[in-house]
């Protein structure tokens, strides 16, 4: 049985809040053991990410050679191919529309401002296992917003991680990962930029080396859904989308929401019948167990106050009058509208990215799109009529601030002092 909470519950609020911060408390990792690795991959560099591979992946060759790629990618089922350039084109085109036009512009001073987007020029792409979806949806933003240098670490050097690379054309690839890969990515391979996901420990790894370099700007753990039904949804359609968020991880979050009963019925009756033939049935059943949820409301306000409060990474609205809850949702990484839009396919080729907030975080912040991979950078030329102009009032300002240093700097450009 999944947990049932109902909202006419007087204490409705606070049982809501419990199940989300439960999940939410993050996991404590081996603090000391990942900044070990991080300050000996900074003194000892190759040397020391060849001994942690060794030690935890048996993994002795870091760089792959050409012949070894590409009889790897040969390998690989043309099916998989097509499928992989089927996602590329759809993610690119998608990307391609994100693109930021630089501002300029002359006030009536003469005085001209600038803004402009400047490309970060390394970035090095962190993917895990077998996830040419990861790289393809990490990779193809960074490419359209002109980063020069892109770098891969994968610990398998999985075929289809490396077409993928090659379809994007990532020269630079590397076995590895885990903590090691990401102190190398930052200390070795210099970069300007680390994205992507991983375990835990590539997690705090990413938080530990931020600083150095930069990291996404926000928090991508364990996968969320929240579906939305009533009496119309076709059940399995619900049970299907939970169950597909619950296979990625022991910790991933599956919620229903709905005002129909005999829905909640239904659900609770089938789920568990429908991972018998999962071959990720356990972890899905102990995510479904320990973060499944099925939340009853009485109306349509309650539906949206819930769903902005969970904020969740992923939504379906899996209703035909899906505009009336649309207009007031804004806490939520990304939305699937009707009944045809199955979170699952987000995940590969609808186009948009799956690199979204989770943790309640898409209160503030955003999936991964183009302007992560943008530095932004103001220009300003003064006139001589401008700087007399806008002078004096700057000159007050740093005067009531105290700071009688600048206000001397503007003045020395100024012949009114």
């Amino acid at each position: 049985m999944i947990k049932v909470l109902n909202c006419k519950n007087k204490n409705f609020s606070k049982q809501l809040s419990i199940f989300l911060n439960k999940r939410r408390s993050v996991k404590q990792v081996d603090a000391k053991l990942v900044n070990r690795i991080i300050k000996d991959v900074k003194k000892n560099k190759l040397k020391a990410v060849l001994k942690y591979e060794k030690r935890f992946s048996k993994n002795n060759i870091i760089r792959p050679s050409s012949k070894k790629i590409n009889k790897s990618i040969k390998s690989l089922n043309t099916k998989i191919k097509r499928a992989i350039d089927f996602a590329y084109n759809r993610i690119l085109n998608f990307h391609s529309r994100q693109k930021f036009k630089n501002i300029s512009y002359i006030d009536k001073f003469k005085n001209k401002l600038e803004y402009k987007y400047v490309p970060i020029k390394s970035v090095g792409i962190y993917v895990p296992s077998n996830l040419p979806s990861t790289l393809l949806m990490n990779a193809i933003p960074a490419k359209l917003a002109g980063v020069k240098k892109i770098i891969l670490a994968n610990p398998d050097l999985n075929s289809a991680v490396l077409y993928a690379a090659r379809k994007i054309g990532i020269k630079e690839i590397y076995s590895m990962g885990g903590a090691q890969a990401i102190a190398s990515l930052a200390y070795i391979q210099n970069v300007n930029k680390i994205v992507g996901p991983g375990n835990i420990y590539v997690a705090k790894a990413k938080r530990e080396v931020f600083g150095d370099v930069g990291i996404e700007g926000m928090i991508a753990g364990p996968s969320e859904i929240t579906v939305v039904a009533d009496k119309n949804t076709n059940p399995n359609e619900v049970i299907t989308s939970l169950v597909a968020q619950a296979e990625h991880d022991v910790n991933s979050q599956s919620i229903l929401i709905t005002k129909d009963k005999n829905l909640i019925k239904k659900l609770n009756k089938n789920i568990f019948k429908n991972l018998k033939n999962l071959p990720r049935n356990k972890i899905a059943s102990k995510s479904l167990k320990s973060n499944g949820l099925i939340i009853c409301a009485q109306n349509d306000k309650q539906i949206i106050r819930v769903i902005n409060e969970i904020s969740p990474e992923h939504l379906e609205l899996n209703v035909n009058n899906y505009k009336k809850y649309l207009g007031k949702i804004y806490n939520a990484g990304s939305i699937c509208i009707g009944k045809y839009s199955p979170m699952a396919v987000t995940d590969y080729n609808s186009g948009t990215n799956h690199v979204l907030p989770t943790m309640g975080t898409a209160k503030f912040s955003s999936g991964l799109s183009v302007s992560e991979f943008y530095k932004k950078i103001s220009h300003i030329k003064l006139s001589k009529k401008g700087i007399e102009k806008i002078g004096e009032y700057a000159t007050h300002l740093a005067e009531y601030e105290k700071l009688e240093g600048h206000a001397q700097s503007i003045k020395s450009r100024m012949r009114r002092k």
